[in-house]
């Protein structure tokens, strides 16, 4: 058992990537936060920060031009940012998610002329898989890629797509062969130059409001062959091993949103005085933080674990990225709900930042697939 603990527990570097994430998101994102929510605008200063630093696709392999990171560090990354802003955590994590079908079913074409512009700054990466009409149900999607000689024309809307206008490139599933279903499906990877790329307004959310969702519209999307990502008809499967990899990316954005709720909790009523002492002496206060801090412990480790069985691709893998993507989102809202309850009237306003992290929060426990269905992936791969 320890030594199996030892493959996840992280290492003095990436303790030391902690430190530096940290320090860098305090000094360069968490003075916008507030700003970038309010305005809901894209945090460019953020994009910005990440960027000089080469913290916005740490999971690049070198290769590539990339960090390299391996799963934990990346999930290091991402839950640093988010501590003090959910929507700049977004751009760490969805390049992840757009790019690593690239990386995991790709050709050494493909990955040559797309990781390294991401790997270097140039581009961000999105995901394209929802639906109008295909959200939990993905395999029911109704866009369209039909073979035109060394061409591929693709028809359709993706919906739910984040930092879509924003990112240059965008994997996209759409239907090969509409009498297969989810065996019908293959993958692509469209730029936002291509003619016929176009985006619906930005969708009004409760949260994240600075990672911009949008439509993303397809009409006649002409696209050579070679951009196909793996074989036709595997486009599904990419999809799925991709969201085992990732859904470990949104446990880390729930982690550090609901760390920094704790943080600023922990704080405040440290310094708010009551009955002629501080909040924090009364023991109702107490075990509320206790168990804030106990929950988003266990969440931590499950993630990690999770993370080392990303890395090592283990046979698991599907049932423990599940768990530590529900596990951890529901922790979030949980603890971010009782940050708002310490804070007292103060939480409900915007001039304090947990109103912001509870509404972040939310979405965690809704996307890249809703906490409903990461209990059927459970149960369908129990270990």
């Amino acid at each position: 058992m320890n030594q199996d603990f030892d493959l996840y527990r992280p290492t003095e570097e990436h303790d030391m990537l902690r430190e530096s994430v940290r320090a860098l998101a305090e000094a360069k994102i968490a003075p916008f936060a507030a700003e970038v929510d309010e305005q809901g605008r894209f945090p460019q200063e953020a994009l910005d920060a990440l960027v000089a630093n080469d913290l916005h696709a740490v999971h690049v392999p070198e290769n590539y031009g990339g960090a390299g990171a391996d799963a934990l560090a990346t999930v290091i990354v991402i839950e640093e940012v988010a501590r003090v802003c959910g929507s700049s955590s977004l751009i760490p994590a969805v390049n992840k998610l757009g790019s690593l079908p690239v990386m995991l079913s790709g050709s050494e074409e493909l990955k040559q002329k797309y990781l390294a512009p991401l790997a270097k700054g140039d581009a961000m990466f999105s995901y394209c898989l929802s639906e109008p009409d295909a959200g939990s149900d993905a395999a029911g999607m109704k866009t369209r890629a039909v073979r035109d000689g060394d061409f591929y024309v693709l028809n359709g809307v993706k919906r739910w797509i984040t930092n879509a206008g924003v990112s240059q490139y965008y994997t996209v599933m759409a239907v090969t062969d509409p009498e297969k279903r989810s065996k019908g499906i293959s993958a692509f990877v469209v730029e936002k130059d291509d003619e016929g790329v176009s985006f619906g307004a930005p969708e009004k959310k409760l949260g994240i409001k600075g990672s911009p969702t949008r439509e993303v519209y397809l009409d006649n999307v002409r696209i050579p062959a070679d951009r196909m990502i793996g074989a036709e008809g595997t486009g599904f499967a990419t999809a799925m091993k991709t969201l085992d990899h990732t859904r470990i990316t949104i446990a880390a954005q729930a982690l550090g949103i609901a760390q920094g709720a704790l943080d600023y909790a922990k704080g405040y009523v440290q310094e708010r005085k009551q009955f002629g002492k501080p909040i924090a002496d009364f023991q109702g206060v107490q075990f509320m933080l206790a168990d804030m801090a106990m929950k988003l412990e266990a969440a931590r480790q499950l993630t990690y674990a999770a993370a080392a069985k990303s890395e090592r691709v283990d046979s698991d893998l599907t049932f423990f990225g599940a768990a530590a993507k529900c596990f951890a989102s529901d922790v979030a809202m949980e603890v971010t709900t009782d940050a708002v309850q310490l804070l007292g009237g103060y939480g409900y306003t915007r001039d304090y930042p947990v109103e912001r992290m509870m509404r972040d929060a939310k979405i965690t426990q809704i996307y890249e697939g809703t906490n409903q269905v990461q209990r059927i992936v459970m149960a369908r791969n129990l270990p």
